[in-house]
């Protein structure tokens, strides 16, 4: 059997016990051919640094295992070498092999028997689809890349997914968003573990925010309601979308849907889960983060074009929707597309 690599500390002491040793804490690290290496190497990083972490890696099988990126990576470990018993923490990545992963008897029967005994079941980015296959996310609440969050809605409905967070913890069980979040995840698992101090000693050291600045909604628009199941309320649905800076107003959507603006109300609300004014400013901040992300107008120009009227506006709104400044927000992501490996 291969030797795990112990994660050593280089910073901060963590807690160590009354005999004066480091207590240390399994993970196992769950990968597959074509996971994602960030979400590997990030939190693996984050637990080595923290110093109190002895870190494997399974896969599939033993041996060389690749990457999205074609990054190669060794896997010490595969089902049939490694206990399921006695894991602290179980860490699944993600990764566009992820879905194909779901179809391996062994590899799922591992994963659910030692996420059931494991004091944390973890996933990273589109992980918890493999965490889903394996019954560990039932009735639970969990995030996933925003750009998934849908499928991830769709294929398990026994799920409760949130595309908004970083991540998300439900009792013993905690998810991430995708890629980088892995690491927001990790340096949270372990100020759970040994204290905000240690984990602010890595962050700063991995040169990490220990709190990350607002939310997946900065990066995408994610799954956010659900879809209405009558007519009415899809004729009011289809005409906000249709064009976000129009009047929306309950009478002007109530004369769309064809019913009182009462009613319109009470079942706009109890079938997308959010009332009318709600949705509206919600479709008209997606609008002004399409318009900032791939166009030059100035922020007033998108602000009345989307219904925000003014700037002010605008920059109120976006910043309580998506936690930062529209200004921000287009040096961030102006002319950017998504890679297609999640």
């Amino acid at each position: 059997m291969a030797r795990s690599v112990g994660c050593r500390s280089l910073t901060p002491r963590p807690a160590r016990s009354q005999a004066g040793t480091v207590k240390q804490r399994r993970v196992v690290f769950v990968v597959f051919d074509g996971f994602q290496s960030l979400d590997l190497a990030g939190p693996y990083e984050v637990f080595h640094q923290a110093g109190a972490y002895t870190c494997e890696i399974l896969a599939p099988a033993p041996g060389l295992v690749r990457a999205s990126s074609g990054l190669p990576v060794h896997a010490g470990h595969g089902p049939g070498t490694l206990s399921a018993d006695g894991v602290d923490t179980l860490v699944v990545a993600g990764g566009s092999g992820v879905y194909a992963a779901r179809n391996d008897a062994a590899l799922l029967s591992w994963i659910t028997a030692a996420g059931s005994g494991a004091r944390r079941a973890t996933s990273v980015c589109t992980g918890a689809f493999l965490l889903a296959a394996a019954g560990l996310l039932d009735g639970r609440r969990v995030t996933t890349h925003w750009a998934r969050a849908e499928r991830l809605a769709a294929e398990h409905p026994e799920v409760t997914v949130d595309s908004d967070p970083i991540f998300v913890r439900d009792g013993r069980v905690w998810s991430s968003a995708g890629v980088t979040a892995g690491m927001d995840l990790a340096l949270a698992l372990v100020e759970d573990d040994l204290g905000r101090d240690v984990a602010h000693g890595v962050a700063r050291r991995l040169v990490l925010f220990l709190r990350r600045p607002g939310s997946q909604s900065q990066f995408g628009v994610g799954l956010w309601s659900r879809q209405p199941a009558s007519d009415p309320v899809r004729a009011a649905v289809s005409s906000i979308h249709a064009d976000p800076g129009a009047r929306h107003d309950i009478r002007d959507l109530a004369l769309r849907a064809g019913i009182s603006p009462r009613h319109l109300q009470r079942r706009f609300t109890a079938e997308l889960g959010v009332p009318p004014g709600s949705y509206v400013e919600r479709v008209r901040v997606e609008a002004a983060q399409r318009a900032l992300a791939e166009g030059d107008d100035p922020v007033e120009a998108i602000a009345r074009r989307c219904g925000f009227g003014t700037a002010e506006t605008l920059r109120r709104t976006f910043h309580r929707r998506v936690g930062i400044a529209p200004s921000d927000y287009r040096d961030r992501f102006h002319s950017t597309a998504m890679g297609g490996d999640l």
